[in-house]
């Protein structure tokens, strides 16, 4: 049996670009859809949100002299191109894919509706998030917590390029230690870098776990699933 029957997996823009910075690097399209499509075959009930950093972020656009709201709803936008790649690929696949958005795109993906998203999660098919909440001023992280908490997710799982939580940065600090399991509150104490404050807190306050681990790993996504000892569980 599955450790988790629901998740919700949150993916960064700027790892469907691989090596490239900026765009896509296909190979690792393919390797993410394989891994996602082995977990729903498995039985897992999956959503997912993606980032839109390796096309454009809200944040950079505004410190390059764009108007907040409007920076951030091109950062928005670009996280529909990322759901639409990924939703290709999967269905490159065979896999049955549904996309929700949290703007209005009629011909693109459907308005997300947590009824609509929970029956077509029942019925097997993986649910792609995007359009962030559909407001400026909050994260990918935040849609991420949000649309766990929303779809009642087991938890939310954070694929990363690292192996998850570290005393210290592990690509700037050889000397790192990794948690197995913390706390939201040693999190915070700590000041560990996992996902923004609003999302954290969205997590803490509605006792979402989240799980931490490398998605870049082949095969990690099952065996978190299949509950091996991967990752840094986060918790209350």
């Amino acid at each position: 049996m599955l450790l988790y029957k629901r998740i919700l997996l949150k993916l960064s823009g700027e790892s469907l670009a691989g090596n490239k910075k900026q765009g896509f690097y296909e190979n690792v399209l393919i390797e993410y859809a394989q891994q996602i499509k082995e977990a729903a075959d498995l039985g897992a009930e999956i959503g997912i949100v993606i980032g839109g950093g390796n096309i454009f972020r809200g944040l950079s656009g505004q410190a390059k002299g764009f108007d907040r709201v409007k920076a951030d709803q091109m950062g928005m936008l670009a996280t529909v191109i990322n759901s639409l790649a990924l939703q290709s690929a999967l269905e490159s696949l065979g896999a049955k894919v549904k996309l929700f958005t949290a703007v209005t795109i009629e011909s693109i993906g459907e308005r997300f509706s947590k009824t609509k998203v929970i029956e077509a999660l029942k019925q097997g098919y993986i649910c792609i998030f995007s359009g962030g909440t559909g407001n400026p001023y909050f994260s990918t992280d935040t849609a991420s917590a949000l649309r766990a908490i929303e779809i009642e997710a087991d938890v939310l799982l954070k694929g990363t390029r690292v192996e998850g939580v570290y005393t210290a940065d592990p690509e700037k600090d050889p000397s790192a230690k990794k948690y197995d399991r913390i706390s939201f509150d040693e999190v915070y104490n700590k000041n560990l870098k996992v996902m923004d404050l609003t999302s954290f807190t969205l997590c803490k306050e509605n006792n979402m776990p989240i799980l931490v681990f490398n998605m870049d790993k082949e095969g990690n996504l099952l065996k978190v699933l299949n509950s091996e000892n991967i990752g840094t569980k986060i918790t209350n």
